[in-house]
């Protein structure tokens, strides 16, 4: 798994997704998959696309200071409770992991300036990428 490939990550992760059908089910085989390994799961959080502040959310994604967070999510929710994470958590995109659904051009752009920089993931056809500014870069594998 990319998370164990990375050095500084530990085995206790926060999982967040969107409330479509396929965050959910990336997000439970994730889960699944990451528990089978003898690691542990702090919480799995999902959000609305659209909420007031997304501050309850990013609050129960962050607590108990996960080593790294994994995330299944459509864009716009994402970016959204991602700006709430920036402000008033302790959430950091360099220790966060993506779906391939993240890896979307415009993804970066609608965070803003530096919030999702560092965020990187696995493609749909199992190759890396990473946001560096505000654009996603592949990896060259």
């Amino acid at each position: 798994m990319m998370l164990q490939q990375q050095g500084r990550i530990g085995t206790t992760v926060s999982i967040g997704h969107s409330r479509d059908a396929h965050s959910i089910a990336a997000a439970e085989a994730f889960a699944s998959a990451w528990r089978e390994r003898g690691h542990r799961v702090s919480a799995v959080v999902d959000w609305p696309e659209d909420a007031a502040s997304w501050l309850r959310q990013a609050r129960r994604l962050t607590a108990g200071e996960p080593d790294a967070w994994v995330i299944a999510a459509a864009v716009e929710g994402f970016v959204q409770l991602s700006r709430r994470l920036v402000h008033s958590t302790r959430w950091t995109a360099r220790r966060t992991f993506a779906f391939a659904a993240l890896a979307e051009p415009r993804c970066g752009a609608l965070a803003g300036p530096g919030v999702l920089d560092g965020l990187r993931g696995a493609t749909s056809e199992g190759g890396s990428w990473v946001i560096s500014g505000n654009e996603v870069v592949l990896a060259a594998d």
